[in-house]
């Protein structure tokens, strides 16, 4: 299987290869000069938390630039199984084979269209609430932006990695203000500021559930809003409206399971997790939500949270309905959406 796996593994890069080359250039300066530090990190395994040579990342994004631009506009490469080529889009077809091998293969389109494509090692592997749960850690194959999970039909996809590295540049990006709030509550429950390395590992190994809640949330989600939901996001003519939509999305789902599930368990460091990423669209659209955060960390008044999510169950579920069944037009505004 190892000569079948290096074989996936450059497939897999490849198309990784394309889509960055075909979509990297939407990206913010600042955005895509911390990804292609990040990923020049992944690629020379350098561990989390090594300052590369400016230098060398430098000579390293010259180079990538010249190979996206030697190999724009070509199609993905099929994944070369056993049993004859799968579509690069056929995640279950490969998994189907490598899974047995202690791999695990992903591929879906994001934001604003953008394929992505990832190759790992396969470290846990269970069921939760009849939806499949497949956990990859190190990763042979990945493009620019990896995200930390994702739900693809009946399975979530835990990437351990890529979650432990987002939380090293997110821990890093707060070092620079040390602001107070939600994400210096997270960082000092795991303690931070004494151990920076084992903190980030100790919160990858803790909120790997919450991450887990929210794909789970969003299979709920899914099941509630049916395929009119995904007609609707195919439909959607603007980046913005795209943006409203994924958050009226999330935020469905995580009232559905994510929050019920922390208020529940009274989990406060989950909690903290939760708002410290807790930003941009979904905070334009659910403003009530930050209040309700406040009076739990003032008061524990659980209560408050358990209530806002119900009320936003409600809300976004109205919301996403009306909008997959055509019966209201996504507002330029967000403020027209929001739940106060």
């Amino acid at each position: 299987m190892n000569t079948a796996i290096r074989a996936i593994t450059r497939a897999v890069q490849a198309n990784c290869d394309i889509s960055d080359a075909a979509y990297a250039q939407d990206m913010t300066l600042c955005n895509y000069l911390l990804a292609m530090r990040e990923h020049f990190r992944w690629e020379k395994g350098l561990p989390v938390g090594v300052e590369p040579e400016r230098s060398a990342v430098g000579r390293w994004i010259s180079e990538r630039e010249a190979r996206w631009e030697s190999i724009a506009g070509r199609d993905f490469s099929a994944v070369p199984l056993e049993r004859g080529e799968a579509d690069p889009f056929d995640v279950a077809t490969v998994n189907g084979e490598i899974v047995p091998h202690g791999w695990a293969y992903g591929a879906a389109i994001g934001r604003f269209g953008k394929p992505h494509f990832f190759l790992g090692q396969l470290v846990r592997r269970e069921t939760r609430s009849d939806v499949e749960v497949l956990e990859v850690g190190r990763e042979s194959a990945r493009d620019l932006e990896a995200s930390a999970a994702q739900l693809v039909g009946n399975t979530v996809v835990i990437r351990r990695e890529a979650f432990e590295r987002w939380l090293w540049t997110s821990a890093e990006a707060w070092a620079l203000t040390r602001r107070p709030g939600a994400m210096r509550a997270a960082l000092q429950h795991y303690g931070y500021d004494a151990d920076p390395a084992g903190a980030i590992l100790a919160m990858a190994d803790e909120q790997r559930e919450t991450l887990l809640l929210h794909e789970l949330g969003e299979h709920a989600a899914g099941v509630r809003l049916g395929p009119a939901w995904e007609a609707y996001m195919n439909r959607t003519k603007s980046k913005r409206q795209e943006l409203m939509a994924r958050g009226v999305r999330d935020l469905l789902a995580d009232c559905l399971v994510t929050l019920p599930a922390i208020a529940a368990q009274r989990d406060l460091a989950s909690l903290h997790f939760y708002f410290a990423t807790f930003s941009g669209m979904r905070k334009s659209l659910f403003p009530a939500l930050p209040q309700a955060y406040e009076k739990v960390v003032s008061g524990t008044e659980w209560e408050s949270l358990t209530q806002c999510a119900s009320m936003g169950e409600c809300h976004w579920l109205a919301a996403a309905t009306a909008l997959a069944d055509g019966h209201t037009d996504m507002p330029e505004d967000p403020a027209a959406l929001a739940l106060r």
